[in-house]
């Protein structure tokens, strides 16, 4: 294998990793190659189908396929930083309230340490479902609907017409990424729909998102920065973001 391709293969390794990258962030991936060479190499890649560009960067084929990128992935992703935002939702679970827990590696994460503790909790995740069925006191609903088995998660029409008929005291979303122009996004059409119709029944919002998903955008919107209550991130954020919540009245953890 030569080293061209050596490159070129590493580059789809490294966008599949992320998902979702900027150029900058592939510059200071390769800072030895030439900003040109690295064009050039995206060019070719998404002639070849094997990464998507867009402006300002690239993604990976399976998140603008809707796949919203799978989960195995998402698991060995910035692990610390989301145990860490799974910690701090904790105290925020009150006793005797209704949840919804939407999918994702951090709210699986959170699942894992949930307190065990009466609520009534629905979720969309099956890896979520997984974890609080060792639980003895909640109450674990999930809404009808069609799998993904790529994020294993329940979506489409049916759950969310379900999560329509139910209040929610708590909403503890996840998101794919954040942009000031774009606000909340993710990558699947029917899990933006089912974000919208929890966030329109849930006294409280919560997005948890760590700091490697600010600053860029998925395909599909789900909400503004205004829409919600708190966001809840890592040590890695960023001061503009931070003003940015600051200015839109979002408590941010």
């Amino acid at each position: 294998m030569d080293t061209m391709e050596q490159r070129r293969n590493a580059i789809v390794d490294f966008i599949n990793e992320k998902g979702n990258i900027t150029f900058a962030q592939l510059e200071s991936r390769f800072p030895n190659v030439s900003p040109m060479t690295l064009r050039t190499d995206l060019k070719f890649l998404d002639e070849a189908k094997k990464i998507v560009r867009i402006h300002g960067g690239a993604k990976s084929v399976e998140l603008v396929l809707g796949t919203d990128d799978y989960i195995g992935r998402r698991n060995v992703r910035n692990v610390e930083e989301k145990e860490s935002i799974a910690r701090k939702v904790v105290p925020l679970i009150k006793p005797n309230t209704t949840i919804f827990l939407d999918s994702g590696s951090t709210t699986k994460a959170l699942a894992k340490i949930w307190p065990d503790q009466a609520n009534f909790i629905f979720t969309s995740s099956i890896e979520c479902v997984m974890e609080l069925s060792k639980l003895q006191h909640p109450t674990v609903f999930i809404p009808g609907g069609e799998l993904n088995k790529y994020s294993m998660s329940v979506c489409g029409v049916r759950a969310i017409e379900s999560v329509k008929e139910v209040n929610f005291d708590l909403a503890i979303l996840g998101v794919t990424s954040y942009s000031t122009d774009v606000g909340f996004s993710c990558g699947v059409l029917m899990e933006s729909y089912l974000k919208q119709a929890v966030l329109q029944q849930s006294a409280e919002k919560i997005i948890l998102m760590d700091s490697s998903k600010i600053g860029t955008k998925s395909t599909f919107h789900i909400c503004q920065m205004e829409e919600i209550d708190m966001v809840i991130s890592d040590q890695n954020v960023l001061m503009d973001f931070q003003m940015e919540c600051e200015k839109s009245g979002v408590h941010l953890l």
